[in-house]
C-alpha cells in the first residue's frame, strides 16, 4: 500500500508507534489499486497506525527529538504557528534537561561501580552517587513542572483539555 510521506513516531512508554498523518487518497500506483480496495474520500487523510514496536522503546519525547513530538502535538492540538514556535522552544529545553539527566545517570553508575571496585566498600563514593541521582531527579522534575506551566499558558482551554487527555492516556509522556 502506498503511504503518504507524512509519518510520525510516538512512544506510549510501553510501545512505540509509527503513525501516518495522511493516507494515499487514491494516489497509489495503479498496480496497487484494485476494485473496492481503493480508499474512499471519507477515509482519506485519516491517521493510521503503521507500525508498533512491541519491545517498547519507552523513548518519550527525548528519544525522538523535538520535531516528531512537535508535529504530533501540532496536529492533535491544532496549534497555530506562534504556538508551534513556542512549544518547540519548551520541548527543546526539556530535551536538554533530559540529556543532562542521562549524563548524571552515567556518573551515578560510575560512582556506584567505584564504590564496589575497591578492596573495601567505599561508603563515600556510594553516597556521592546516590546524592547525584537525587539532585538530578529533582532538577528534571522541576524542569517538567516548569515546562508544563509554560505549555498551560500557551494553550487555549480546549487545547489544554486535549493535551491533558493525551497525558492521561499515556500518549504523551513528559
Amino acid at each position: 500500500m502506498y503511504v503518504h510521506p507524512r509519518v510520525i513516531e510516538i512512544s506510549t512508554g510501553s510501545r512505540a508507534f509509527a503513525i501516518s498523518l495522511g493516507a494515499s487518497c487514491g494516489s497509489a500506483p495503479a498496480a496497487e489499486r484494485s476494485g473496492d480496495k481503493t480508499r474512499s474520500g471519507s477515509e482519506c487523510c485519516e491517521p493510521q497506525v503503521l507500525a508498533v514496536d512491541p519491545e517498547g522503546l519507552g523513548l518519550g519525547f527525548g528519544g525522538f527529538g523535538v520535531k516528531r513530538p512537535l508535529r504530533f502535538l501540532a496536529y492533535k492540538l491544532n496549534l497555530t504557528e506562534p504556538q508551534i514556535t513556542e512549544l518547540a522552544a519548551i520541548l527543546d529545553e526539556l530535551k536538554t534537561e533530559r540529556a543532562q539527566a542521562a549524563v548524571d545517570d552515567r556518573r551515578t553508575s560510575s560512582s556506584f561501580a567505584d564504590a564496589m571496585a575497591g578492596e573495601a566498600f567505599d561508603q563515600n563514593k556510594a553516597t556521592e552517587g546516590a546524592t547525584l541521582r537525587e539532585k538530578s531527579a529533582e532538577r528534571l522534575a522541576a524542569a517538567v513542572v516548569k515546562a508544563l506551566g509554560r505549555i498551560h499558558r500557551l494553550l487555549t482551554p480546549e487545547q489544554r483539555e486535549r493535551f491533558a487527555y493525551l497525558i492521561r492516556t499515556g500518549t504523551v509522556q513528559l
